[in-house]
């Protein structure tokens, strides 16, 4: 097994994450999934800004099982989950999390990020 290229962010590929000023709520067709007001918010390159939900602001009993890993040689390793859609389908592998992520990325630990063609992702100003 070959060894996997491990790329650290630069000028031509920058990465920041820092604590979105909003306050994040996710959904799957009404039924709201996730919810915080200590979500991290990933830039990287050109790719569009992604939420990274703490794990503890997340309803699990929304989440399935599912076997899918992806390789980021800036991130580390991605596991997913499934979300148990309300009406009873599953949308298969829409929510990402590294579990052991590359220490350029080191916060996103205990997060999760969801695809915005499966969730409904709304931000608004925090409270107070």
């Amino acid at each position: 097994m070959s060894e996997r290229q491990v790329l650290l962010p630069n000028a031509e590929h920058p990465i920041a994450v820092e604590p979105a000023s909003e306050h994040v709520r996710v959904s799957v067709a009404g039924q709201v999934i996730a919810e915080t007001d200590a979500a991290l918010v990933l830039r990287e390159a050109s790719y569009p800004p992604v939420y990274y939900d703490p794990r503890d602001d997340l309803d699990a009993a929304h989440l399935t099982r599912s076997g899918h890993h992806t390789y980021c040689p800036y991130k580390g390793e991605a596991s997913y989950h499934g979300i148990a859609a309300p009406n009873g389908s599953e949308l298969a592998d829409k929510v990402w999390y590294y579990d052991e992520p590359y220490p350029a990325v080191a916060d996103i630990a205990g997060h999760v990020a969801f695809y915005p063609d499966a969730v409904t992702i709304e931000t608004t100003a925090r409270e107070g």
